[in-house]
């Protein structure tokens, strides 16, 4: 596993961002880990986060895109963040872009705000997790309504590698079904590896009991 998955790992748990114990997710799951990307709130967080995402991008997708689209609302700090991040790394401007909620009928008008995507842009989609893929089947007919948009992927910071609508992850349904590349900065195969018996700041993160709990819910609800 390269470094900077082990970095952004521990930068997870250390933001209690990535935390462990007894959950329920939105579509009603119980499980036994919990992602949060709104806990990274100060600057020096998102800057590091943006070069979490960026170093995952290049490595992934690439440098040749046009805009960064974040769907509101946590895409829309992901976005900008990552976006400034790239530049700083690989000397490349991108564009950022997300959604609004309502329409704007007034100044700065119509549902997007920062640079809006044209006939012929490339487009990654930013997001912070993939459960459902619900923000990205809303997503994709706003980016289609710009014109000849180009989707070419999608990025995201923890692949939780669940079943999606089928047995298969909803990570790879979305890639199936759109045609665009997906990539995480790391899947929670690699999160167990890492924290496994490991300490941070003096605490064992995944015990032996919770590497249990893990994959008793991976048998139920693990992607095949």
């Amino acid at each position: 596993m390269e470094q900077y998955k082990k970095d952004f790992i521990e930068f997870m748990v250390e933001s209690n961002v990535l935390t462990f114990g007894d959950f329920v997710t939105k579509s009603g799951r119980k499980t036994p880990f919990f992602i949060n990307a709104g806990n990274f709130r100060t600057g020096s967080q998102l800057k590091r986060l943006g070069e979490f995402y960026s170093r995952a991008i290049h490595d992934n997708i690439g440098t040749d895109f046009d805009i960064l689209f974040g769907p509101a609302y946590k895409g829309i700090p992901l976005s900008v963040a990552t976006s400034i991040a790239f530049d700083n790394m690989y000397g490349v401007e991108i564009g950022y872009s997300s959604n609004r909620k309502e329409i704007k009928d007034h100044g700065d008008t119509g549902i997007l705000l920062g640079s809006k995507p044209k006939s012929g842009d490339k487009v990654v989609i930013i997001e912070d997790v993939t459960t459902a893929g619900t923000s990205i089947y809303e997503t994709m007919p706003i980016l289609k309504n710009q014109g000849e948009v180009e989707v070419i992927g999608l990025v995201i910071s923890v692949d939780r590698m669940e079943k999606g609508k089928t047995e298969k992850s909803a990570f790879k349904e979305l890639e199936e079904n759109f045609g665009f590349k997906t990539c995480a900065i790391v899947n929670m195969e690699e999160v167990v590896e890492h924290l496994y018996n490991r300490e941070i700041n003096g605490k064992v993160i995944i015990d032996d009991a919770m590497k249990a709990s893990i994959e008793k819910y991976y048998e139920i609800y693990g992607a095949k």
